[in-house]
């Protein structure tokens, strides 16, 4: 196996892996959830073992897969769209076949190759609901060299009524930590300075010997007793690569405990950043969401974060217009926002998606104009949330990691603090996967820019 660095982009390095005696070329192209763009890393090392190399040329590929999101309705529409491209380039090139993997797709990956020898022009595919692939060393893809996913968990027990993940990852199932310890060792070999460690609900991590989480009462008191849980976990890379930037996601209110912010706390490698999903402000409307938390305990969770962990940044995901959210409930999400006052948050409008709870139970009955009004609301109060907490950072010295060159000026690069905040600031003598102490001399509402530190002179 040889690796091939493509640098036709400054300040990027596309890393693939290939083998020379493979003589099919596999185009993979990801959306959604950063589970979906590890899944298409996992699922190209499978397919690596069967002849494929990957190609970033569409024209050129055999076999073509689009993961998908169908978490929103905008965003099976984008795959709908690249479908149609697909199908436009297959006109050039025939022997071309084209599968959907992910929340949209109905069907095992092993069925795959079979399905595309029997001339099928288009294919659905999912990865086991069984395995959790910990035998499988991921093909980076698109990767700056510097930042890398690996998957801990798969899977979810919540059955919140909007999502479709339960359906199509399967029961909660953990990887053996001495796995994840091998292949983050791997990553560090390979020059990489962060990891994310990802899950659907990474704070229920649980390995006892094996099984799915649900069995856990069944084990043996030996098992219990040598049990890791998700802040062992952490503690364990953590204190393994002690140089290495560790990042996870996502977290589950009602699963986030004590004793993983503690650890956070304890090692300054663990990035210092909670995505934590609330979804809404209304107890009401997340009782119709089988969302286990309420939106006072989502208070007290935010107040333990902020005690244990005062630097800490957090993000939100938020649906508005599900089905019977009143004004009322709406101006509970505007006022829970308004206590938490997050750094930032991805915000959506409520689309019916087939096959979740929601679309075989409920009334998709808030009025369109009303969903999208309350969306620029919360987006609006949002941005102000952002601008708050970006401000506080000018005048302190924060540790940027160089990821890739600025967007707007090729003098400058870009990287992500332990907040995970993006900054900015001059090139200098840096590269991509340093380590830089920069000073925050002004900020928008989403970016720090900053000037390098140089000690000597202080």
């Amino acid at each position: 196996m040889e690796k091939i660095i493509d640098e036709s982009k400054q300040g990027e390095s596309l890393v693939l892996e290939q083998k020379k005696d493979n003589t099919r070329k596999l185009f993979i192209e990801s959306y959604g959830c950063s589970m979906n763009f590890s899944d298409s890393e996992i699922v190209a090392a499978i397919l690596l073992k069967e002849g494929y190399n990957t190609t970033q040329n569409l024209e050129e590929a055999d076999l073509v897969l689009v993961n998908t999101c169908s978490i929103r309705d905008k965003a099976e529409q984008t795959i709908r769209k690249r479908l149609e491209k697909y199908n436009a380039v297959k006109r050039i090139n025939p022997k071309m076949k084209v599968g959907v993997l992910g929340c949209m797709a109905d069907k095992d990956l092993p069925n795959l190759l079979a399905e595309v020898e029997e001339g099928r022009d288009a294919i659905n595919v999912l990865l086991s609901k069984d395995e959790t692939y910990g035998d499988i060393s991921p093909v980076r893809l698109n990767s700056n060299g510097v930042s890398a996913f690996v998957s801990i968990t798969r899977g979810c027990d919540n059955m919140c009524t909007f999502c479709v993940v339960p359906f199509t990852r399967g029961r909660e199932r953990s990887r053996d930590p001495q796995s994840i310890l091998e292949e983050v060792n791997d990553l560090w070999s390979r020059g990489f300075k962060e990891i994310t460690l990802l899950g659907q609900n990474v704070d229920s991590y649980l390995w006892y010997g094996g099984g799915l989480k649900k069995d856990f009462d069944k084990a043996s008191d030996m098992q219990k007793a040598t049990a890791v849980n998700f802040s062992n976990l952490l503690e364990l890379c953590a204190i393994a690569y002690p140089k290495m930037r560790i990042r996870f996601s996502t977290s589950n209110p009602q699963d986030l405990t004590l004793d993983v912010i503690e650890t956070m706390a304890k090692h300054q490698n663990i990035c210092k950043h909670i995505h934590l999903p609330v979804q809404s402000g209304s107890n009401r409307i997340l009782k119709e969401m089988n969302r286990l938390h309420t939106r006072e305990e989502y208070f007290a969770l935010i107040d333990n974060i902020r005690r244990i962990l005062p630097s800490c940044s957090i993000s939100q995901d938020m649906i508005t217009g599900f089905p019977t959210e009143t004004e009322a409930d709406h101006q509970d999400t505007l006022s829970l926002m308004s206590y938490v006052k997050y750094n930032f948050g991805y915000m959506f409008t409520y689309s019916e998606r087939p096959g979740t709870l929601a679309e075989r139970k409920l009334e998709d009955d808030v009025p369109e104009d009303v969903k999208k009004r309350r969306l620029d609301e919360i987006v609006q109060l949002q941005r102000q949330h952002s601008e708050f907490r970006t401000n506080a950072f000018i005048g302190t010295i924060v540790e940027v990691l160089v990821e890739r060159e600025s967007k707007k000026s090729d003098q400058e690069w870009s990287g992500r603090t332990s907040q995970n905040v993006v900054a900015v600031f001059p090139k200098a003598n840096y590269i991509i996967g340093d380590l830089v102490s920069v000073k925050i001399t002004d900020c928008t509402s989403a970016t720090l820019i900053g000037e390098v530190i140089d000690y000597a002179l202080i």
